[in-house]
């Protein structure tokens, strides 16, 4: 089952656009941050078969922290309650540290996310909007114009 557009092997960022003028996607490579095993496995099937390479799939702040120091993330999905000590609010801080953009994936996104995070896609949501989601995402981080928001998404940041 395809979900989306396949994404190129282009390494262009901040708005740039193709040959045929047409905006580069800024959104490659996911983070997917959750510790829910069957919801982290949905996320990056999903994620994958639209084209998107998986950086890593985590459920904890230690093992989120590694890879977004380790770099290749373009975007950090990630949950706001993980197990452990850590939640997904201190993921957002460490990969906002590194200016690394992040979409919240939870029930109920907390007000003081709006500082850590581009959006918040409330739970539960569908395959497709998920991806819509990451589509507003690239929208706003190329500088364009997002696409319709899907139901249950908040974007925090505006066009740069």
């Amino acid at each position: 089952m395809f979900f989306g557009r396949i994404r190129g092997d282009d390494t262009a960022r901040d708005g740039a656009r193709d040959g045929a003028g047409a905006p580069r996607n800024v959104i490659r490579s996911v983070l997917v941050v959750e510790d829910e095993p069957l919801v982290a496995f949905d996320h990056e099937h999903i994620l994958s078969q639209a084209g998107y390479r998986i950086a890593a799939t985590v459920d904890s702040h230690t093992h989120a922290a590694r890879v977004i120091d380790a770099g290749s993330v373009d975007l950090v999905v990630t949950d706001i309650n993980l197990r452990g000590g850590r939640c997904g609010i201190e993921v957002a801080r460490h990969a906002h540290a590194r200016q690394l953009p992040v979409l919240f994936v939870t029930g109920a996104c907390p007000a003081d996310a709006r500082s850590l995070a581009v959006g918040c896609l409330a739970k539960p949501f569908a395959p497709r909007d998920l991806l819509a989601a990451i589509a507003v995402v690239d929208a706003v981080l190329a500088g364009c114009a997002p696409p319709r928001k899907p139901r249950g998404m908040k974007l925090f940041a505006e066009i740069a």
